[in-house]
Parts: C-alpha cells; structure tokens; sequence
C-alpha cells in the first residue's frame, strides 16, 4: 500500500489533465448564454466524486447556478472539514489581451495560464485530489470531510446563504477550509487570517430626456456626467480619507501589535512599484502600503461610462452617467450599514439640475480568524513541512463574504490556505497558476488533513 503522498507524486500528468478538461468550460456565472456550460463544469466535479466512492455525492438545484455537494465521515471522535470552493469564472474579456484563449490551458514557464486555473477551479481541486490520494490507495481518512462547491461566487453567491441556512444539519462541521486566497509570495506559504468585506454601489446620473448638441446646449443644460465626476471627486479627500458620514464610525482601530506584524512581512514597495509600473503607491495618509491593501477600509470607482464612446467625435452632451463603486470594509463595518451611508450622502451631493440613482448590487462582511484555533495551526505544520518555509499570517484586501455567513451561519471558522499569488492575474487576461503550486497545494491539504486529529486532541 503507498502512501498519499506517494500516490500524489506518482500522478502529476493524470492531475494536471484532469483540471485542464475542468478548466476548459467557460462556466462564467455572470453570463446567462453560458448555463449549460455552469451545469458540465458542476457534472464535472460530480463525477470526480463518484469515481471516488463517497458515501454521499449530490447536485442541489438553486434558483441560480448548482451547488455540488459530497461528503466521506467514517468517524465519530475526530473533526470533520467543510471544504468550500467555487467553479464558477469571471468572463475572459478582453480576450485580445491573452495571449493564448482564456479557456484553452497553456503551460508557460511552469505556469498554467487559463481563466480559472488560480481562482479558483485549480485551487480547490487540489482539495479533491487530495481526498482522492487517500481513498486509491487504501488508507482510510484522518477525518470527515464534506464539499460544497458553488456556481455563482463571481456574482455575489446570492443563493449561497439560503442554502447554509437550510441546510444547517447537513453542513455542520468543526471548520471550514478554503483555497481561494494568495501566498504572500513566491515559495513563502502564508495563510490568511482576516478578510476584508465589501459594499458593492452603482450610481445613475439622468440629465435631458436625450443626448444633446453640445453646441446648441452646452452652458444651459446640466451634463450627468460633469456631475458624476464631481460627485465621485468629493467621495474622498486629498489624504484618501473618505468623506461619507458615519463611514469610520465602527471601524477596529489597528493596535500596535497589528502594526508590528505587518511591518515585519518580507514586503520590498520599491518591487511593488516596479511590478506595477507606477511611479508611487497612493492611499490613506498615515498608513503603509500593506495596511492600506489589507486592514484599512477603501473606495473605488471600478467602472465609469456614458456619452460617446467609439472612435472619432461626436460632440454630444450625455443623458445620463454611471458608475460603480465599491468599497472594501474591515471590521465592525456592517454593508448594508454603509451601503445606506453612501446613497444617503451621493443623493446629498447631487443638484437639482439631474436625477441620481443610488442602487445596492451586493456586499459582504469582513472577517478575522483566531490565531489560537488548532485547525489553523494544523494548516501551518502542513505548509512548513511540504514547503519546507516557515509560514507567515496576513490579511488580504479581497473578500471573501461567506467566510462571515460560515461564522454566524455554521459557528465555525475558516481556515484561509491559498496556494496562489497576488501576480496570478485573476479576473484580468493571462491568468495563472503555477504548476508547482498545483503539486504542493494537494500534498498540503493531504498533510493537513493527516495532522488535524494530533491538533484536535
């Protein structure tokens, strides 16, 4: 009989094959033509977990996108993991960007370069083909484990929540494992132990009942989108502080000894500039550059339009202005709170001469792991024994907002063990994962899972 590990090293090419075929449906939760291929990459999963025997393996219907859920608990006494994931991308656009099709897995310097193959299909396979290096080859899991893999994580996971809070009973485990975060760096294993939440706006400019001639019209007529920007402009003032009231009002201030950890992380702003190509790092005054990204709160306009916009000119004066803008929360910071905050304030800064929409799209809460949990030091050993590294304990900038819904939903933490990079390019062209991380992220989750009942004891 060998071992898991053995088994993992002995079926590299058949791993690396199998998430090449999962990585080649476009399943883009966000495109409605693109149901069918959200149903083949979920039959997909279910039948990576048929061909592995699991005492259950079932699709549950949403009114949305499927949820694929599979448990193996053959123990009374030991924990059982709830292994989170999501199959679901974003679009690949702009496809002129990439430089091999988004949905057509390329291996380039040892990277895997195809939509999805860092978030998060090649991250939470690894999980599967972990479970899997147990089961062939004989020897019986250290503990229980239940999956529950989603469809709609790119659009909110709207139907998510419903699902935990229904199924409760079948869910109920002693923590929740997640690969859908970033290493701190290349060959330095870090896991995430807090999370920022997100309050997701669109805001709708209406001037004229139709676009105008800007000659005949301009100087008496209010432009939305002058209004727009002026409006965004005073979101925020010159030292990136943002000017909503109330904003700040539940904010966790950071303590010294948040301060401290960040300042002793490896991080070199000189080669954060360069990788960027930018000339200087931007935020909130009084605060470094990691403080900024992971632990402070942020407001961003991800996207503004309206007017003419194909080639040439067109001198027109606009009917209306969009934008969206989101904003990445930290603790206590509740986002139907300040989600409310801000369309109270944009509807206060915008003239009589324009209509203003303020609409919700989605949001999150921020979360924070307890460093003491046993389960998360579990994860560490497992990361300093197959990278052969001791591991770092950082806070991330994106959200993850289940992380929250499985603390008040489930009560249980999250245990936050990613294998990718911040440079992987998820959501923009030319996303990758690499190869190696592939590998060691399946001998991690089989470590992990291997040492879980020493930590629980």
């Amino acid at each position: 009989m060998s071992t898991p590990q053995e088994y993992i090293e002995a079926n590299k090419e058949k791993f690396i094959e199998e998430l090449f075929e999962l990585l080649r449906i476009p399943s883009v939760s966000t495109d409605s033509s693109k149901k069918q291929e959200i149903q083949k990459a979920a039959n997909f999963l279910i039948s990576q977990f048929e061909n592995l025997e699991l005492d259950t393996v079932k699709k549950f219907d949403t009114p949305g996108h499927p949820i694929v859920y599979a448990e193996h608990c053959p123990h009374e006494d030991r924990p059982t993991v709830l292994i989170y994931g999501h199959y679901d991308v974003q679009p690949s656009d702009p496809d002129e960007l990439w430089d091999s099709p988004a949905f057509e897995p390329t291996v380039k310097n040892g990277l895997i370069y195809a939509r999805g193959a860092s978030d998060d299909k090649g991250q939470s396979f690894t999980h599967v083909k972990a479970i899997e290096s147990f089961i062939k080859t004989g020897n019986e899991l250290p503990v229980n484990i239940k999956f529950i893999l989603e469809g709609e994580e790119e659009i909110g996971s709207p139907n998510l929540v419903p699902f935990l809070e229904e199924h409760e009973d079948l869910l109920a485990c002693d923590m929740v494992l997640i690969s859908d975060t970033a290493m701190f760096a290349e060959d330095q294993p870090s896991i995430t132990y807090g999370l920022r939440g997100l309050a997701y706006m669109e805001v709708e400019v209406v001037g004229p009942n139709r676009d105008l001639h800007s000659g005949v019209y301009g100087g008496a007529v209010e432009n939305p989108l002058n209004v727009l920007c002026e409006i965004i402009a005073k979101l925020k003032d010159e030292n990136g502080v943002i000017q909503i009231p109330g904003f700040y009002d539940n904010v966790i201030p950071l303590t010294e000894a948040d301060r401290t950890a960040f300042a002793q992380l490896p991080f070199d702003e000189e080669e954060y500039k360069n990788t960027l190509d930018i000339k200087e790092v931007h935020g909130e005054k009084g605060y470094s550059t990691l403080e900024r990204a992971s632990a402070r709160p942020t407001l961003d306009v991800n996207g503004i339009w309206g007017g003419y916009q194909k080639e040439g000119a067109k001198t027109v004066l606009p009917s209306k202005g969009n934008a969206k803008i989101s904003m990445r929360l930290v603790p206590d910071q509740d986002p139907k709170q300040i989600a409310g905050l801000f369309k109270k304030h944009v509807e206060s800064l915008a003239p009589n001469t324009v209509k203003v929409t303020v609409t919700e799209h989605h949001g999150g809460h921020p979360s924070v792991t307890d460093l003491n949990f046993y389960g998360l030091k579990a994860g560490a050993k497992a990361f300093e024994e197959i990278y052969d590294k001791e591991v770092l304990f950082s806070r991330e900038g994106g959200s993850i907002p289940i992380v929250a819904d499985f603390k008040r939903v489930l009560g249980v933490e999250s245990i936050l063990m990613g294998f990718g990079l911040t440079s992987n390019a998820i959501h923009s062209p030319n996303e990758n994962f690499a190869i190696k991380d592939f590998y060691r992220g399946i001998k991690t989750s089989a470590r992990f899972l291997e040492l879980l009942p020493e930590y629980s004891s």
